[in-house]
Order: structure tokens, then sequence, then C-alpha cells
């Protein structure tokens, strides 16, 4: 059977399977968001006696020879979701991309949620927007945190280790601390942010922006996301991450550490994800525009070609269905050259990696972005991708689209 087939498949079974996840949002059974890597080894293990069902909605999966346990959303119906956290009150500290998705999510899906942010700052009005209201779901940081039984603190890295100092004292013994993202307690040393002993600390780290977290819920499918424990005081507190993963709007869910979470989260970021794309995209332009290329054929066989023809491709079927897409010409020189780029850029990865791991990245994120002309200083950096040529080309490509 070819990749495509056994995606095909898997999916199929998916949506035969999946839950509706929200009362308001879809009104059909909804069709799990599944990554390329979940797809494929859930086709792997229709064909693999060895994989050992536990719960529904639970599985053990087969990743490439490594067996990993996979919560899904199956196995929280709607009415056990809302029965599960019918005494709680989630405190969503922050409403950037991850508070509005998550918290809008959570609320279509009957949880008593409310949001906690500076009372008139722009995302209190933002928050307002959405239909949080001052004095009944909208409150100050402080207030917020008084009233939850569940805090979750979805300020960025930075104003997390600037706000700490405030928000440990209120963190009482019987609450729940959670995270989307291991920065701030992985990097205690840097951010200062070390939670109360008496406390449940847990994490679910969607994978993908906060938008993203609601675009696919609306769409009534669920993000790909990891939980983590840092704490377990009440011996529940895995349990109360799966849950609160799939209030927020999670379709499976994987095990990771926080450590783990952060040192691949901010590996990726800088490498593939964001970093080595721009670098890439950059250096593979001026070669072109170096040997006289216009700026629409350099943009075209750089930009245009990879994030409108060939990366959908990869996304939604393999690298190896990608390849087969192409010409036979082009198909060759990739496989030639794949390995070399491999070579070239494993040592650079290799620095990425300890770069994040010994707290260097740490260190200059949080002077970075903790400076009072941070969003200018950003802006100027932003500006000046901005301004570079291969961008500016695009943006005409934008245009007579």
């Amino acid at each position: 059977m070819s990749f495509a087939s056994r995606s095909a498949q898997a999916l199929r079974a998916v949506s035969r399977r999946a839950p509706r996840t929200a009362v308001n949002v879809v009104s059909k059974a909804q069709v799990a968001s599944y990554s390329l890597l979940a797809r494929n080894a859930v086709a792997a293990s229709s064909r693999t006696p060895a994989v050992q069902m536990t719960t529904r909605g639970v599985k053990t999966l087969d990743f490439a020879g490594t067996k990993e346990v996979v919560y899904e959303r199956s196995d929280w119906p709607l009415a056990k979701l809302q029965d599960y956290f019918k005494n709680d009150t989630l405190a969503l500290i922050g409403y950037g991309s991850q508070g509005h998705g998550q918290g809008l999510n959570a609320r279509d899906n009957g949880i008593n949620v409310i949001v906690g942010v500076r009372e008139g700052g722009e995302s209190w009005k933002q928050a307002q927007e959405d239909g949080w209201v001052p004095g009944e779901t909208l409150f100050s940081i402080d207030e917020a945190i008084k009233r939850g039984t569940i805090v979750m603190n979805l300020l960025s890295d930075a104003a997390q280790s600037q706000t700490w100092p405030q928000v440990a004292p209120l963190i009482t013994k019987g609450k729940t601390l959670y995270f989307s993202h291991g920065f701030s307690v992985v990097y205690k040393d840097d951010t200062h942010v070390i939670p109360p002993p008496d406390v449940d600390v847990i994490l679910v780290a969607p994978k993908g922006s906060g938008r993203t977290v609601r675009t696919l819920f609306k769409e009534g499918r669920g993000i790909n996301s990891s939980i983590a424990v840092w704490q377990d005081v009440t011996g529940k507190a895995k349990e109360k991450a799966v849950a609160i993963g799939v209030a927020i709007g999670s379709g499976y869910m994987y095990e990771t550490t926080f450590q783990k979470e952060v040192y691949s989260d901010l590996y990726g970021e800088r490498g593939v994800l964001m970093g080595a794309i721009q670098g890439l995209f950059l250096a593979q332009y001026k070669v072109l525009r170096a040997n006289g290329h216009s700026p629409s054929e350099a943009f075209n066989e750089t930009v245009e070609e990879a994030t409108q023809s060939l990366y959908p491709l990869i996304g939604q079927y393999g690298m190896d269905y990608m390849f087969n897409a192409c010409s036979t010409t082009a198909r060759r020189g990739a496989l030639d050259w794949a390995p070399i780029f491999e070579k070239t850029n494993i040592p650079v990865f290799e620095k990425l990696y300890e770069s994040v791991k010994n707290g260097t990245e740490t260190r200059k994120s949080l002077e970075f972005n903790g400076r009072d002309t941070y969003r200018s200083d950003l802006a100027k950096e932003l500006k000046e991708i901005d301004d570079q040529e291969i961008w500016r080309a695009g943006q005409f490509s934008l245009l007579t689209e």
C-alpha cells in the first residue's frame, strides 16, 4: 500500500470515530487533526498485532520502532469533560495568541473560564471584543488568580519572569499551575520562576499558534499537543493535563517532559520552522541574483514554488510523495543533494541545540524581550527583513494573485 493510501485509510478510520468537540462550534462529528507522523503510525498500527489498546481513546503506537502513548479526545466526550471540571475555574492569565485560542475553545466546550489581564490594556480590549465581561469573566491578573482553581499562565516568557514575584504568592495550596511552554520552570535559574511545592504543575503545548488552535477547533478538528507533568502533588496531574488538553482544543496528545518540550521548541523555531528557512531562502535567492536571474525568477524558484506547490504536498502526503510528484530530473537532483545539505548542516544544528541546552538562547530572549524598547527594536529588525529584495519581490507576487 502506498504512503498516500495508508494516510487516507487512517484518516477515514479517524473520521468514523471522532466525537463532537463543542456544542456551539460544529454540528457534525469531528474529524481529528492528525499530523503526518500520527497518520503514518496509525496506519502502521492497524497492521501490527503487537500494538496494545488500553482504554478507549488511549493507544500505544509505534513511531519508527519506538512505542509511544497517544491520548485522544475520543476518551473525553463533552459530558464527561464538563463533569470533570464542574468544580473548577480555569483562570487564563494573558490574552495573546495562545490565550485567545485556548480560552475561547474551553469556553465553547462549556468549561468555566475567566481571563486575567492588565485592566485597560490592549489585551483587555481584545478580550472584551471576544465576549469576556469585566467583573464576570474578565478580571485583573491578581483577581483572576485568586478566583481560579487552575491557573493557566499564558503570558509571554519574559512577562512570566517579570510578573512572577506578583503571581507566586497567589498560587496557593490546592490550585493547579498550568503552562503551555516549559521555558519558565526549566530555565528557573534565569527566570526565577519556581513553583510552590504544594501544587500540581502541568503543561499542554499545542503544536501551533493559538490562532491555529482556534481555527482547527472551529473547523471541527483538533490540534496535536504535547503534555507533561513537572510536579504531581495530587496523583492526578497527568489526567488533569490530558483533560485540559481536550478542553482547549487538542485532538491528540503526546507525553513529554517540560525540559524536552522547551528544548525541542526553541531548537525547532530557530531551525527549520523559522530561522533556518529564512536563511536558506535568502542564501538561494542571493546566489540566483548574483548570477543574473531576475527578482521574479529568483523569488518564484526559491519561495513561491516551495510554499505554494511543494511544501503543501509534504504536509499532506510526505516527503517521498513530494519527490514522486516532481519531474525525474528534479527528483534525481534532490536525492543527490539532500545528503550534502544534511552533512553541511549537522554541525550548525548541533551548535544550535547546545545553545538551547546551556541556556544561551534563554538569556538572549529574556534580555531582548525584557527591554523597555522591545517593541520598537523588534519592529526595526522585522522591517529589515521586510525590506530585503526577496520579500519586496514577494509582495508584488502576492498582489498579482
